[in-house]
């Protein structure tokens, strides 16, 4: 029996008296942030699920009416703080297509490889309290061992280890050194050399399957509805990445695949998180090998700039999905408006449709799965 028609039979059946509200979260150690779920229960099925937001608000977007667009790149990395360096570049491309300035291609490159850097990270914590949440303590602790490593490489050259500015208008901060280089390509060996355990110790573990297998099924349908995107929507058979099909920062000049499944359920979503890892990490080889010589940036530090009037939109491919940058300009050098198109947003608009009919302890397995991180909903 389908789950939608499951529901069905349900509500011709369920009495007032027989239904209860359950508040799951804010505060609850599985939300992902400050994510409060309103749940309608009979029993253990879920009847009806209301996300609610706003309680960490920040104003990021009002702030960028008050502030310059260069004295705006610290709040860029603060958004969506797993994919700050991904959130703090695509900033910085926006500019630089309104603007229409030049990037060196060296600083191109060395984007590419902190960007990259970024995702497997950003997916390394997923993984981790991933399953944390589903009771595996283990595959936590190994997913932050490797993840450390990332944050010590990119605190090298970036000076910080979550948040970050080392993008700038037309290049980056600092340039890598080879040091930097050395331990990057260290790191991808020994990552790979991780993934057969990864895969044997959960992908093959029968709790796990039980758990995710079938689960929160995202069709197609329901994911061009909300416009979910991410490993969400290719988890549902979608092949869409904006770096293939909108390429920016150079990434037309490397080979990679956009991993794909058809399940559409939890399991589907943490097989595409796993394969987008390996693509990653082929990425940031071919960007190593292929470094050119030349500047990291424009021969003078901009410090000042005033686009040209008009509206503009620039996407990028973060670690939950599609990010744009919506920018309304009047030629001076602060926005009129500056809107942040996040993937967390559109992706839990789904959870009401999606949480309906299952059970209230799979919610926790669902709600993880889409990789939800709640400051960039609440921006």
């Amino acid at each position: 029996m389908s789950q939608k028609s499951h529901l069905g039979q349900l509500s011709e059946h369920v009495r007032e008296d027989e239904t209860y509200y359950l508040n799951m979260g804010p505060q609850h150690p599985s939300m992902h942030g400050v994510l409060r779920l309103l749940l309608h229960l009979q029993g253990e099925t879920i009847l009806e699920c209301k996300p609610i937001i706003g309680y960490a608000h920040r104003a990021h977007e009002k702030m960028a009416e008050f502030r310059n667009y260069v004295m705006f790149l610290p709040n860029t990395s603060r958004v969506d703080y797993l994919s700050g360096m991904i959130s703090n570049i695509a900033y910085c491309q926006a500019i630089e297509k309104l603007c229409s300035l030049d990037v060196p291609e060296r600083a191109e490159t060395i984007r590419v490889i902190a960007c990259e850097l970024n995702r497997i990270q950003s997916h390394l914590l997923w993984f981790g309290t991933f399953l944390l949440d589903l009771g595996g303590i283990t595959p936590f602790l190994y997913c932050f061992d490797d993840r450390e490593e990332i944050l010590g490489i990119l605190d090298r050259v970036t000076g910080s280890r979550l948040t970050y500015s080392y993008g700038r208008f037309g290049g980056v901060t600092l340039d890598v050194d080879e040091v930097f280089l050395q331990q990057a390509t260290a790191f991808l060996k020994r990552l790979r050399k991780r993934f057969p355990m990864y895969e044997s110790l959960v992908a093959d573990n029968v709790i796990f399957r039980e758990r995710c297998d079938g689960v929160g099924v995202i069709s197609k349908e329901a994911a061009a509805k909300y416009h979910v995107t991410g490993p969400s929507l290719r988890a549902a058979g979608v092949a869409y990445d904006v770096r293939k099909a909108e390429p920016y920062g150079g990434y037309d000049r490397f080979d990679f695949e956009v991993p794909t499944r058809t399940a559409g359920d939890c399991l589907a979503r943490f097989e595409v998180r796993m394969a987008e890892m390996e693509q990653s990490c082929r990425l940031v080889e071919q960007a190593i090998a292929k470094l050119p010589e030349g500047p990291i940036g424009p021969p003078k530090l901009i410090k000042k700039l005033k686009p040209p009037k008009g509206e503009f939109y620039f996407a990028v491919e973060t670690a939950r999905g599609s990010s744009g940058v919506y920018i309304v300009s009047d030629g001076s050098d602060t926005p009129v408006k500056l809107k942040l198109r996040t993937p967390s947003f559109s992706n839990l608009s789904s959870m009401p449709e999606i949480l309906a009919g299952t059970e209230v302890a799979d919610t926790i397995a669902i709600v993880g799965s889409i990789d939800v991180v709640l400051p960039e909903i609440d921006r």
